[in-house]
């Protein structure tokens, strides 16, 4: 049975200091809720997407939706956990519900509260995300995991600086135009290749290369074929696939990304449609390096070659495949239970035509892909209503996302089109670049990175 986004909603990433996760997890159901044009009660199960892993006091958190209204008393409420892919893998457990026929209309929502502790503290709960007895004790916590994996790249493959900056300036220019951005700032290349204000801060990645510690929230509602029909706006998930990886770097070639390029290749295979077919693509980029090898895996290039998609402008706004239009995390921030969701919903806005200043012209289908510790990713294709493509694409849409440990789903959706009418239903604030160092290097970044660009 197909599922439908009908409904999200979309919180503003950053450093909120008057929200708490409960706050945001609230605040976002209610109203991915009432955009889905549903009452609470309506809603038959309810996944919570969030990894804490001690950055909040407040562990526990799939029955603080109940707050939303007391007719959600007594239903179902799941917290799932999957690190950086914590938020795709909610939106994944709520389709199998839909098509187990458990459920017709679920609430998904993803949130994370990271900023009630320090950097450093930060860095020690996102660690718990590696495989701890090869990478617990990296220095510099993920930003160090990285700059190990960036080494390996630039080994096999030459030194690739410039292109991870070409990345970082692309993105950051992109989120100039999303409200909900951590950092609306176009930096320019020139400054994220690196200078005072930018310095390296582990290995060869600079601070322009890291995501930030974010605070934030996105939710969805996923409903039945029945109730979607009657729904003012409908995004259908066509196809998934899950594939899972060994957690350990040493078991795999991490720059061969296996997990995420099996995914892909069965996801689009699944959906009987290939890269060509969409228009855009949300990518998880972590770090550069992470949207750099997400090219190859994907298969926008052969492994070696992802530059070529940066330096020869496909993946600009204006290229054959733009990827990360919404600013990707480098400027929208990284809110770890929040980010595949996230992507979700601005995939299905830009199909929806509601993206706002950063809508892609003409925009009829989209692939959300997104990591966790170079394990996890998250990919979703859609088609929009009256594109030429949509009656092929009627069997396909691969969701894939993958985990730390290991967990990988794919599947890709698309836009349904609109029936007849029925007669029955369904830190510190990013908005300036901070230009100060950091004292401790491993502590300006999440992955890390706090206040300054990560």
């Amino acid at each position: 049975m197909t599922a439908y986004i009908i409904g999200w909603s979309h919180s503003k990433f950053g450093n909120l200091a008057n929200e708490t996760i409960e706050s945001l997890i609230v605040e976002a159901g209610a109203s991915a809720i009432a955009d889905a044009g549903l009452e609470p009660g309506d809603i038959d199960a309810i996944f919570v997407g969030t990894m804490n892993a001690g950055m909040t006091r407040q562990e526990f958190v799939s029955s603080l939706p109940l707050a939303i209204s007391d007719d959600l008393r007594f239903k179902p409420a799941t917290r799932v956990e999957n690190a950086c892919a914590t938020g795709s893998a909610a939106v994944y457990q709520a389709r199998n519900a839909i098509a187990a026929g458990a459920a017709r209309r679920v609430l998904v929502i993803g949130a994370e509260k990271m900023t009630e502790l320090g950097s450093a503290a930060v860095g020690d709960c996102l660690i718990k995300a590696s495989y701890l007895p090869e990478e617990g004790e990296t220095q510099g916590g993920f930003a160090g995991v990285f700059a190990g994996i960036t080494d390996a790249y630039f080994q096999r493959y030459g030194d690739k600086s410039d292109v991870l900056a070409r990345i970082a300036a692309k993105n950051h220019r992109n989120g100039v135009a999303n409200p909900y951005a951590h950092v609306r700032k176009d930096l320019g290349y020139e400054f994220c290749r690196g200078n005072d204000r930018n310095p390296l801060v582990a290995g060869r990645l600079r601070r322009t290369d890291c995501s930030m510690i974010s605070d934030g929230a996105a939710a969805l509602v996923l409903a039945d074929a029945d109730t979607a029909a009657a729904a003012a706006k409908a995004i259908a998930f066509r196809s998934a696939v899950h594939v899972s990886d060994f957690l350990p770097v040493s078991r795999r070639d991490i720059i061969a990304m296996p997990g995420p390029s099996r995914a892909w290749r069965q996801a689009l295979a699944d959906a009987g449609v290939g890269l060509d077919d969409l228009s855009l693509v949300e990518t998880h980029d972590c770090f550069t390096t992470a949207e750099l090898l997400a090219y190859e895996a994907m298969g926008l290039t052969p492994q070696g070659q992802g530059e070529r998609a940066i330096l020869e402008g496909w993946t600009e706004k204006d290229g054959k495949l733009p990827v990360n239009p919404s600013g990707g995390l480098k400027a929208k921030g990284h809110p770890i239970g929040a980010t595949g969701v996230s992507m979700h919903v601005l995939a299905a806005m830009q199909l929806q035509g509601e993206a706002g200043d950063f809508q892609l012209p003409g925009a009829t289908s989209s692939g959300c892909s997104t990591w966790a510790a170079r394990r996890s990713s998250t990919m979703s294709a859609s088609w929009k209503r009256g594109s030429s493509r949509h009656a092929s694409a009627q069997t396909a849409s691969p969701l894939a996302s993958s985990r730390a440990l290991g967990l990988w789903a794919s599947g890709l959706w698309s836009r349904r089109p609109r029936p007849k009418p029925r007669l029955h239903p369904f830190g510190a604030r990013h908005d300036r670049m901070p230009i100060r160092r950091p004292t401790v290097r491993a502590q300006a970044f999440q992955h890390g990175n706090r206040g300054g660009v990560r």
